[in-house]
């Protein structure tokens, strides 16, 4: 996959890596995640909103985009044990949740997920 632009509705063009990552974090807003969402095959409701904050919190708070096995352990904690399980993330976000999450939220991709 080559880079690219996400265009959006209202007629900006946002910079994509080649694994279609945001390239400046700072472009990302709930009308970027909606598109790259749109991408993934996904339209956002509350609860991915939930856990897309936890994954932009998580971010800020160590520099780094958790991948599979602390992104569960993360949701557990700070969602609740319900929601901190592979198979409620891979409802929620598709066959590789710690990828199209840390997409979604403008996030790099995370280290040590293929």
């Amino acid at each position: 996959m080559s880079a690219s632009f996400l265009k959006l509705a209202d007629g900006r063009q946002i910079a994509l890596d080649s694994d279609g990552y945001l390239k400046q974090l700072s472009d990302w807003d709930q009308p970027v995640a909606e598109a790259l969402a749109l991408q993934e095959g996904l339209t956002l409701v509350a609860e991915h909103w939930e856990i897309i904050g936890l994954v932009q919190d998580f971010y800020r708070e160590t520099g780094l985009s958790p991948a599979t096995r602390p992104l569960i352990k993360l949701v557990a904690q700070r969602a609740g044990a319900d929601k901190g399980k592979s198979i409620y993330l891979m409802k929620l976000f598709g066959g590789k949740p710690a990828l199209s999450v840390s997409k979604i939220a403008g996030l790099p991709r995370p280290a040590n997920c293929f």
